[in-house]
């Protein structure tokens, strides 16, 4: 919702601005179709090709996101916290037990209390990963810390690509502007005999181009990139949480010792309280006991 009141805010104040300065929306209006199909096709055009198909797909699907803002919500991390203590309890109580859970994530009724998680594969393949591999017996729990780092950066990598591709993009349009700028001088000179009524307005849709390229890309395409990456980075404290726990689970602290790791781990807006927590946990267990 805040990005499309941002969005609206941009263009009164740009418009209104100009305006109430005294300016004519005419001449605007009637270069704008050109100057856009100028500017916005070659921006669409360079993007296709300085990207394949996964990753346009993949920014036409993330563009949402700019206004839905991350997709983790505090009650999802509290989730988490008492999704990661089950696990944790059940794999040192049962061993061969937490393999049903691990193998078949889609199938365990543990997963299934947090569909949320559950339906997030990201998420559910770096839990039952790392649980199957403290199950190998590792000697040293940093292999498998660093194994999950560099997991979580190629996964974070990818996940920035439309941030970066939007951002190139952005990087482009004032350059576009000036093209659709000097095409507009080189239609006015052609036109050199005209009186200076009809030239000036001419040379006024070719400036239409400069602005139309400045314009699109710090108040639009520029804060889209950022916000997405934004999003993105948010979005990645999740994941990092996963880590935290089981990297402490790994090096065998006791299991609620292990969650207050991740409790503490969790960003501070979204971090929820010890006591809230407490009540979450003690509802898990009062589910097992049942």
């Amino acid at each position: 919702m805040i990005g499309i009141v941002g969005i609206l805010i941009v263009f009164v104040m740009v418009f209104g601005g100009y305006l109430a300065a005294g300016g004519k929306l005419g001449i605007i209006f009637a270069a704008l179709p050109f100057e856009l199909m100028i500017i916005g096709g070659a921006a669409v055009g360079a993007f296709l090709i300085s990207n394949d198909l996964s990753v346009v797909k993949h920014t036409a699907k993330d563009i949402a996101k700019v206004f839905k803002g991350p997709k983790w919500k505090p009650e999802d991390y509290r989730d988490l916290l008492c999704l990661l203590f089950e696990l944790i309890r059940l794999a040192r109580q049962n061993p061969v037990v937490i393999e049903e859970h691990i193998e078949a994530p889609h199938q365990s009724p543990i997963f299934g209390r947090y569909p949320k998680i559950q339906a997030d594969s990201e998420a559910v393949a770096l839990i039952s990963d790392t649980l199957r591999s403290a199950s190998m017996n590792y000697d040293d729990p940093h292999q498998v810390e660093e194994v999950m780092e560099k997991r979580m950066e190629t996964s974070q990598s990818h996940a920035l690509h439309s941030s970066h591709a939007l951002q190139v993009v952005a990087d482009g349009l004032p350059a576009l502007g000036i093209v659709a700028a000097v095409l507009g001088v080189i239609k006015t000179m052609a036109s050199i005999d005209q009186p200076p009524e009809i030239l000036g307005k001419m040379i006024g849709g070719a400036l239409v181009g400069t602005f139309l390229g400045v314009f699109l890309a710090y108040a639009l395409v520029g804060p889209f990139a950022g916000k997405l990456k934004a999003v993105v980075e948010e979005d990645g404290h999740f994941y990092q949480l996963i880590r935290e726990v089981l990297v402490a689970n790994l090096h065998n602290h006791a299991t609620n010792i292990c969650i207050e790791v991740g409790r503490q781990n969790t960003p501070a807006h979204n971090r929820p309280s010890f006591t809230d927590l407490e009540e979450a946990l003690k509802s898990v267990k009062q589910q097992e006991a049942a």
